[in-house]
């Protein structure tokens, strides 16, 4: 073995170094980028943060250079006849570069490119090199935007919907044309991380097992669960807590290796924190923030607010064998049914696929429970609150406004205050109350429109209007089976109308007006995968006769559902819903069709 493949060497790096016109792969053993959308989520959250912490409208670009750095954390490289893999860190990497792909499309910051991809010999290619990334990347490199199909890989789908994610939660504040330029200064020259290369595989895989395995720091959880049990006198008392504390957050572990301190951190702010960090330059953070980073500390430092009395061990024991067991069970449940539609706690999982920010929305399901509710209880509560959060997420969607957590995490946050240990008919009152206040409502329907980035609320937004109509009509039927079946077909968007400008040129003067009335939630319908495909380019009147044998809302469309099915007729005349058949499909008959939307939508997304 040579000097050479012995030697590791570690320096701190900027993004700018790191990325800037450089070429990694990535080994075959961690090929699968797999971040969620809660890990995208609390990157975009601690960057702006930090940045925030430093910014002030008085400051130019000039002034970024005496910000504080923001340490990321270390990668590992392995770096063979000037090659370099990367060993340990390519899910950071690979969603700092989404970001930058956001920030480049978002500002049109040419600089930006160098550290996305890299030109060589005319040929572009992007800096962290896998081959069956690649046309992903470039449509969101150069469209904001690339279509998954059932055949994607793993990875091209996490990647399109973390760059969604990160579109969703970056803040309006740093999107400020006046902001954005020192953002980007401060992300690529102050953001560090730590550059770790060794120059043999052998030497790269122990550094990745010693980073993985051993030698961690203790977590948050770990140092809370130490000060917690520190106040114990009996020896034997605080091995049975520590054993059930130790039991519960495998159990959380389970979900995720994170999954414990996402729990504490949802349950602290949920039933205790009374202070967010104001949103200007030298503002402290508070409660919310500090749970957010420290909750070990926070605990440490608000005894009182928790009820917790240094010089007495039976206020840490029921915190520990009490609380802390009861709203770990209760999340459990939570995540549990974002996994699988549970009946009791369907919003739950609805949410879980359209919904606001995660470290919103659990403090929020936590926040009414009170000790001693039943598990009944406690799901009703929870079920309520998430059926509250679908409602919020659907009318701000229909009316194009943004739901990111930067947007409403005050509203949010006063809404987990007042949320706090409420008996069911107070809870359902006071979110009746919040729903009606709401500033956007069903009208929106009217410019409703499919486009680009909005494809999958359009899907879900289907998805949920045809399961209705189905259990309206006394049909089995599942959410799931179109959103998101576990087997079958999968379900797809279908236009009425063909893409077929020239059959409709009597109606529209111009192709844009027909392509955004053609595009209209009136106008669309799911089936299946195949089906879709085989019916796309007919005219509406060749369609029609195979509607008939698809879903209720499909099949609405057709006179014979009205003729041949006494269940159908039913709601018909019982509901209160204008269905109708539709020989024709006119522009008149898409704006009935809409109609029809709204007022199944405002049956579906109320309390």
């Amino acid at each position: 073995m040579s000097h050479l493949e012995n030697k590791i060497e570690a320096k701190n790096r900027s993004i700018l170094e790191v990325l800037s016109n450089k070429k990694y792969t990535v080994d075959y053993y961690q090929r699968e980028y797999s971040w969620k959308q809660e890990h995208i989520e609390q990157l975009v959250s601690d960057l702006c943060n930090a940045f925030l912490l430093n910014y002030s409208s008085e400051h130019s670009r000039r002034d970024v250079a005496s910000y504080n750095s923001y340490y990321l954390g270390p990668f590992v490289l392995s770096e063979k006849d000037g090659k370099r893999s990367i060993i340990d860190g390519q899910q950071r990497l690979t969603s700092i570069t989404l970001l930058l792909i956001y920030l480049n499309n978002l500002s049109g910051e040419s600089k930006l490119e160098e550290m996305i991809f890299s030109d060589k010999f005319g040929e572009k290619s992007f800096n962290i090199d896998v081959p069956e990334r690649t046309e992903c990347l470039e449509g969101l490199h150069y469209k904001g935007d690339y279509p998954i199909e059932d055949s994607s890989n793993a990875s091209v789908k996490n990647m399109v919907m973390r760059y969604n994610n990160i579109v969703e939660t970056f803040p309006e504040e740093i999107k400020d044309p006046a902001v954005l330029p020192l953002f980007v200064d401060w992300l690529k020259e102050l953001v560090v991380l730590v550059e770790i290369i060794a120059y043999s595989d052998e030497n790269a895989y122990t550094i990745f097992e010693t980073m993985n395995d051993r030698g961690l720091s203790l977590t948050a959880t770990e140092m809370l669960k130490g000060f917690l049990l520190s106040k114990y006198k009996d020896e034997n008392r605080r091995n049975t807590a520590n054993n059930m504390w130790k039991d519960v957050v495998a159990k959380l572990k389970s979900f995720d290796k994170e999954e414990d301190q996402r729990f504490i951190q949802a349950w602290l702010r949920g039933k205790y924190a009374e202070t967010m960090r104001a949103r200007k330059a030298d503002s402290s953070n508070a409660d919310f923030e500090i749970i957010g980073t420290r909750f070990h500390n926070w605990v440490r430092d608000n005894q009182v607010k928790l009820n917790l009395t240094s010089s007495s061990e039976e206020g840490f024991h029921k915190f520990i064998n009490e609380d802390f067991k009861f709203y770990a069970d209760a999340y459990k449940r939570i995540k549990e049914a974002e996994l699988n539609l549970t009946p009791g706690l369907e919003h739950v999982y609805y949410i879980a696929q359209w919904g606001i920010a995660s470290s919103l929305a659990y403090p929020l399901m936590l926040a009414p429970l009170m000790l001693g509710d039943s598990v009944e209880l406690s799901n009703s509560k929870i079920n309520l609150v998430a059926k509250y959060i679908d409602a919020f997420c659907v009318r701000r969607s229909i009316n194009f406004r943004n739901f990111s957590a930067s947007s409403i995490s005050y509203t949010m946050y006063n809404l987990i205050k007042e949320l706090r240990n409420k008996s069911y008919e107070d809870l359902q009152t006071t979110l009746r109350m919040k729903l009606s206040e709401l500033d956007v409502d069903f009208d929106g329907y009217d410019k409703f429109k499919l486009h680009g980035q909005n494809k999958r609320f359009v899907k879900y937004l289907l998805s949920r209007l045809s399961s209705y109509v189905d259990e309206l009509a006394g049909e089995e039927s599942s959410f799931v089976k179109y959103y998101k079946p576990v087997k079958g077909k999968a379900y797809e968007i279908e236009h009425l109308w063909a893409n077929n400008y020239e059959a409709f040129k009597g109606v529209f003067d111009q192709r844009n007006d027909f392509e955004e009335a053609r595009n209209s939630i009136g106008g669309l319908v799911l089936l299946p995968n195949g089906t879709n495909q085989s019916y796309s380019d007919k005219p509406y009147e060749d369609k029609l006769e195979h509607y008939i044998k698809e879903n209720c809302l499909v099949k609405s469309l057709h006179p014979l559902t009205y003729e041949n099915n006494p269940n159908f007729r039913k709601i018909e005349t019982t509901s209160g819903l204008n269905f109708r058949p539709h020989t024709t499909m006119t522009k008149d008959d898409m704006a009935i069709r809409q109609t029809l939307y709204r007022d199944i939508s405002k049956r579906i997304w109320t309390i």
